[in-house]
């Protein structure tokens, strides 16, 4: 599986994990969740899979 693969499904992951969060009414995981999955989509979206948000 290749590094962009991966990506995609971890962002797959993370948006099941949001809206289950948000089911269950844990808004503060819900938006930290989402944090992540933004990160992870322009990662994806950048061709940057390796990127470990250093500066």
């Amino acid at each position: 599986m290749s590094r962009e693969d991966e990506l995609k499904e971890l962002a797959n992951e993370l948006s099941r994990a949001v809206e289950t969060a948000r089911r269950v009414g844990l808004s503060t995981t819900a938006y930290l969740l989402s944090m992540a999955l933004v990160e992870v989509r322009e990662a994806v979206a950048d061709g940057e899979g390796d990127d470990d948000g250093a500066a």
